[in-house]
C-alpha cells in the first residue's frame, strides 16, 4: 500500500516565499513607467523622490533582518529586498540625474541619514545583542515600525476614492497585486510563524483587500474616460514576506481623464 507523502512546512514555506519574491519583484518594478517618462522628458517634474527613499531604507531593513546571524532561514526575505535594493538604487540614481540642484541636495541629506541610521542599527545589533531571539526582535520591530508607515500610505487614496466616488486614481490591478503580495507573505509568515513578518503584511493583505471593496463599490460611479491623460503615483509597499520581505515601491498609473 502506497504511502501519502506530505509536503514538509519548510518545503510549502519555500514555495509561498518564492511565489511571494515574483510577486514583490512585479511591484518593485510598477515604477518603471514614471521613471520611463523622466528620462525622456529629462526631467523629473512634479515627482518625488520620497516613497523610492523611505523603499530603500525599508529595503536596507529588512535585508539585514533576513542575514543569518540576524534570522536564520529567511533567505527569501534577503533574495526579494536585496533586489529591491538595487531597483531602487537605480531609480534613485535616474532622479539625481535629472533633478535640479535643491532636489539633489535634499536626496543627499536624506541618504546620508538613512546610512548613519543603518549603521548605528547594524553596529548596536551585533554589539550589543549576542542571541538571534535578542537580535531578531530589534530589527524586527524596526521593520514592523516603518513597513506598517508604509502600509498606511494607501489610505489617502482610499479617502479620495469615498470622498469622490471614483476609482480612476486606484487602478485594479495594483490593488489586487498588492493583495495577493500580503496574502502571500501572510501565509509565508504563519506557516513558520514569525510575527514580524505577519504583522505589515497582514496588514498589506488587509488595506489591499479594502481597496477591492471599494473599487467593486465606486467602480460604477467612476466617470468615463477621455482621451487626455496624466500620470499620478500612487504608493505601494512590498513588503517582504517579509518586506516583501518587505519593502515599498511608488508606483507610477497613467490615468485616462
Amino acid at each position: 500500500m502506497s504511502q501519502i507523502k506530505m509536503i514538509s512546512p519548510d518545503a510549502a514555506r519555500n514555495v509561498v516565499g518564492i511565489i511571494g519574491n515574483v510577486i514583490s519583484f512585479g511591484l518593485f518594478l510598477s515604477p518603471v513607467p514614471t521613471f520611463w517618462r523622466i528620462c525622456k522628458r529629462k526631467d523629473v517634474e512634479e515627482f518625488k523622490a520620497d516613497p523610492y527613499l523611505a523603499t530603500l531604507l525599508n529595503c536596507m531593513l529588512w535585508v539585514f533582518y533576513g542575514i543569518p546571524v540576524v534570522h536564520p532561514n529567511s533567505i527569501l526575505v534577503v533574495t526579494i529586498n536585496g533586489i529591491g535594493l538595487v531597483v531602487e538604487g537605480a531609480y534613485l540614481i535616474i532622479f539625481f540625474l535629472y533633478s535640479p540642484n535643491k532636489k539633489r541636495l535634499r536626496m543627499m541629506a536624506v541618504l546620508g541619514v538613512e546610512l548613519v541610521f543603518m549603521v548605528a542599527v547594524i553596529l548596536g545589533v551585533l554589539l550589543g545583542a549576542h542571541t538571534h531571539e535578542k537580535r531578531s526582535m530589534i530589527v524586527g520591530i524596526l521593520c514592523v515600525f516603518f513597513g506598517s508607515i508604509m502600509y498606511f500610505s494607501p489610505l489617502t487614496i482610499m479617502g479620495k476614492v469615498i470622498k469622490t466616488k471614483s476609482v480612476e486614481y486606484m487602478p485594479f490591478f495594483l490593488s489586487l497585486v498588492c493583495f495577493l503580495n500580503g496574502v502571500c507573505w501572510t501565509a509565508y509568515a504563519l506557516i513558520r510563524f514569525d510575527i514580524y513578518v505577519t504583522i505589515p503584511n497582514g496588514l498589506g493583505a488587509l488595506f489591499g483587500a479594502i481597496q477591492l471593496i471599494l473599487y467593486a463599490c465606486y467602480y460604477r460611479t467612476t466617470p468615463k474616460k477621455t482621451k487626455a491623460s496624466k500620470d499620478v503615483e500612487m504608493p505601494s509597499v512590498v513588503v517582504s514576506g517579509p518586506g516583501a520581505a518587505t519593502a515599498a515601491a511608488a508606483a507610477s498609473v497613467t490615468v485616462e481623464r
